[in-house]
């Protein structure tokens, strides 16, 4: 039987994800620094909000509010001992919005980084990470979700920990990179090498989040879809634009306007789960999903039309658009190595 998600894939040519967390729930009163996981139990109707809002919005997909919820992320909150009971809230209350929404809405549990570097090159064993990722997994199963959805990694080692943890579920298993810097993975994973682990375990489906910006995961996309095969789902959730320091808080510079674009680049690059990240609004969304309604599919954009109409890309993006997917191409002192902030909207030292 065909799970829920591949279910709507084969019925509709793009399905609509949902957009940010964390950014959203800084305006309802989260403050930096805290656990948003925690919201999950002390204030369960916000948490209800924001899933509500993006279904109204055009949501078919809907992120649990569990991205830090390994028992590693928790630790700096002193709550590692609550893995469990955080995550089967965050699944529950996105469950409970999905159901009530009339129509069908997939609950996909978020999973995000550790925080920590797995061996060769840092302390935390494979074994454990692969442990404690499937803690969260199961947790999130419990709870209700019909995918697990691996977001925001940078290492081939945590990815793979990640997919093994959540493949203990038996549900099927969405993983997204974030291409950061220079076109690659802060551990400079490229996507043709995210192509390959999408193909060696299966994946569901795969893709970019977060970033520096529509125009250069545009571009990952474009570079995603050459090194995969046609069948390959891919996943597109941008950035809203570039985050900006305004009156000591992060906003985001990117319009309802600029995402409707992006949204029908990324379908047009070949994703066909598109969504948005940091700064995404439930009006970010709501224009991105009229876009894709009146959108006819065109040519897969290149570097030129990326540019023209999101902004400027990297030195590395270019030489992949090129042909060239290896690791060192297009890395020159000159290359756009802006860094964005984590998905939860606070600055990446501090979130991932």
């Amino acid at each position: 039987m065909a799970d829920r998600l591949s279910k709507l894939l084969e019925a509709r040519r793009w399905v609509l994800a949902d957009g940010a967390t964390g950014t959203n729930l800084f305006a309802m009163g989260l403050m930096s620094g805290d656990a948003p996981e925690l919201w999950n139990v002390d204030h369960p109707e916000r948490i209800s909000a924001l899933h509500r809002g993006f279904v109204q919005a055009g949501a078919d997909i809907l992120l649990t509010n569990s991205f830090g919820g390994t028992r590693y992320r928790l630790k700096l909150h002193h709550a590692e001992g609550r893995v469990r009971e955080l995550n089967v809230a965050a699944a529950r209350i996105a469950r409970a919005e999905a159901d009530a929404s009339g129509r069908e809405v997939v609950v996909a549990g978020s999973i995000g980084p550790t925080g920590e570097i797995l061996e060769p090159l840092g302390p935390l064993t494979t074994d454990a990470a692969r442990e404690a990722f499937a803690e969260q997994a199961a947790a999130l199963a419990e709870g209700g979700v019909d995918v697990l959805w691996i977001e925001t990694m940078s290492s081939k080692e945590e990815i793979e920990a990640a997919i093994a943890g959540a493949r203990s579920t038996g549900l099927p298993v969405v993983s997204t990179l974030s291409f950061d810097t220079n076109g690659r993975t802060m551990m400079s994973l490229t996507p043709n090498e995210l192509a390959s682990i999408h193909r060696a375990h299966g994946l569901l489906a795969c893709g970019s989040n977060c970033g520096v910006g529509p125009s250069e995961l545009v571009a990952s996309i474009v570079n995603l879809a050459t090194a995969s095969e046609p069948s390959a789902v891919l996943v597109a959730k941008s950035n809203c634009g570039l985050p900006q320091y305004v009156d000591g808080a992060i906003r985001y510079d990117g319009t309802p306007e600029l995402m409707a674009t992006y949204a029908c680049l990324a379908f047009d690059a070949g994703a066909r789960i598109i969504g948005g990240c940091c700064g995404t609004t439930p009006d970010h969304l709501r224009a991105m999903r009229t876009a894709l309604e009146q959108h006819t599919q065109g040519a897969r954009p290149d570097a030129e039309l990326i540019e023209t109409r999101l902004g400027t890309i990297s030195n590395g993006a270019r030489a992949q658009l090129k042909g060239l997917l290896d690791r060192a191409s297009g890395a020159s002192p000159n290359a756009t190595t802006r860094r964005s902030t984590g998905r939860r909207g606070a600055p990446r030292p501090a979130d991932a």
